[in-house]
């Protein structure tokens, strides 16, 4: 097999290569890297390599759906015993880990060699992947562009052909905004689907899910049937699907009816982009047979930002504290930026965290009365097309301002400085969809059905009832069927 018959096949079909013993799972780990070492000097996607370990796994005799197929995993909660977990983090960059995460254990006990770990912003806090520890990870469509985050480097990865799925995870959109930018299938799973821990229960309060972002829905919908299942020691257990995601995703849905909007109340009315995307497939549905309508958005989402990013500044301020207490990491271990978010939600308190919790429920009934009426909710995954690496850099003067603040604990002062104005509008300003589904909990997908007249992809989003995920899918599945993208790949270096 040489290196293009490689990158043509899904992790579904390399599998059933290796099944059938027609390439063995060396040749594929040798062909993974190879392929890293073509194009990760201009992407930076990979930051750890695992190399004893993989070169170890493909000498012994693999059993599981994905057995031999090379995997990367996210540098983010997707813990690997005897590597650190930096999480874009200099504070974490020598902490190494005693045990797998359970989402870890399930790849391997699919199949999958792990070679290594994706880039990831610090702390996972950004949708871009631009650490200080790790720089900034590049999009193989456009280097001089953003792959999205926080699951940037799995999703740069994937697209530029080094793995055909990577593992990833999802807080406020970390999984569907790299796919939309890089032209994969991104699912956020239904709170609770998705196994988590040991190394602590759920984050940010539920709305963090582990994840997979990859290049077709049958390997999005088969990784999703070899991690999901029941956790014994988590705090409360979903309902398990009745049939596996690669069954479901074999039916087409029936008609649906399908409300759609681009408005947003932080960016305003859509880029002729996203609003180019909304538009054909929407014309690429009702093709299909389905009834699709501009709708008024369902929900606040400037509000919805807000109680967004009053639970996530909560977060990160929990997470400094501790990072602190188990490193004894100093402040110049963290970014400003980090610090910033870190001293709000500090001095937010505990009150504004709990009524902020408190919030979630006007969401999540906005959405279920809509669900009344339609079966999804369709919007762009991104306000517009990837933006350039370094666009979002925090002004140096700001920076030390905030730095400032969080040693002497100036939080009000530094909520005064605009600088949480300066997060909604330039964070998600460009992403400001995606969030709607991990404060509701629900599921949504992104699938690549479209590309900008410069060749960018611009994924398009659909959000769900809770348990949808395979219904999600399935729509996923039709819409790759009639208008595919699984050969779509960026030009080579």
């Amino acid at each position: 097999m040489n290196l293009d018959e490689y990158m043509s096949f899904d992790a579904t079909g390399l599998a059933a290569l290796v099944a059938a013993e027609e390439v063995t799972p060396v040749e594929l780990l040798d062909l993974a890297r190879r392929r890293m070492r073509e194009v990760n000097p201009a992407l930076n996607a990979v930051v750890i390599e695992t190399e004893a370990e993989a070169d170890l796994r493909v000498r012994q005799r693999l059993s599981g759906p994905f057995a031999g197929v090379p995997f990367l995993i996210k540098d983010l909660e997707q813990q690997y015993r005897g590597y650190p977990t930096t999480s874009g983090c200099r504070a974490l960059r020598s902490v190494v880990e005693t045990q797998n995460a359970l989402v870890t254990d399930r790849f391997l006990d699919a199949g999958l060699v792990v070679f290594g770990k994706t880039n990831t912003p610090e702390l996972g806090a950004k949708g871009v992947t631009e650490s200080e520890l790790w720089g900034p990870c590049r999009n193989p469509w456009d280097t001089t562009r953003t792959p999205g985050g926080s699951s940037g480097g799995s999703a740069a990865a994937v697209a530029a052909g080094i793995v055909p799925a990577a593992g990833a995870n999802d807080g406020g959109g970390s999984i569907r905004i790299p796919a939309a930018a890089t032209g994969l299938v991104g699912l956020k799973a239904s709170r609770g689907l998705m196994p988590y821990g040991p190394q602590a229960g759920e984050l940010i309060f539920g709305m963090a899910v582990q994840g997979v972002v990859a290049r077709t829905v049958r390997d999005s919908a088969g990784l999703m049937d070899a991690v999901v299942g029941p956790n014994r020691f988590a705090d409360y257990q979903a309902a398990q699907p009745e049939r596996p995601f690669a069954d479901v995703i074999r039916d087409r849905p029936g008609r649906l009816r399908i409300g759609y909007s681009g408005h947003s109340a932080i960016r305003g009315e859509p880029t002729a982009d996203a609003a180019a995307a909304l538009e054909s497939t929407a014309r690429l549905l009702t093709e299909l047979g389905h009834e699709v309508e501009e709708v008024a958005p369902p929900y606040d989402d400037k509000a919805l930002a807000q109680t967004f990013l009053t639970i996530w500044f909560g977060q990160v301020a929990g997470q400094v504290s501790e990072i602190k207490a188990l490193t004894g990491a100093g402040d110049g271990d963290f970014e400003a930026d980090t610090l910033a978010m870190a001293e709000v939600g500090r001095a937010n308190g505990v009150v504004t965290l709990m009524r902020a919790l408190g919030e979630i429920v006007t969401y999540t009934h906005a959405m279920e009365r809509f669900y009344e009426s339609y079966d999804y909710f369709m919007t762009p995954t991104l306000a517009e097309a990837p933006i350039e690496v370094g666009s979002l850099d925090t002004p140096k003067p700001l920076q030390t301002g905030a730095r400032l603040a969080y040693r002497l604990h100036a939080g009000g002062a530094l909520v005064r400085t605009g600088i949480v104005e300066q997060l909604i509008d330039e964070n998600l300003g460009w992403v400001p969809y995606t969030q709607l589904a991990n404060i509701t909990g629900r599921p949504a997908v992104s699938v690549p059905v479209y590309w900008t007249p410069n060749g960018l992809p611009l994924g398009v989003s659909f959000n769900g009832r809770l348990g949808a995920d395979g219904a999600l899918l399935q729509l996923a599945a039709q819409l790759e069927e009639a208008a595919p993208w699984r050969q779509r790949f960026p030009a080579r270096p």
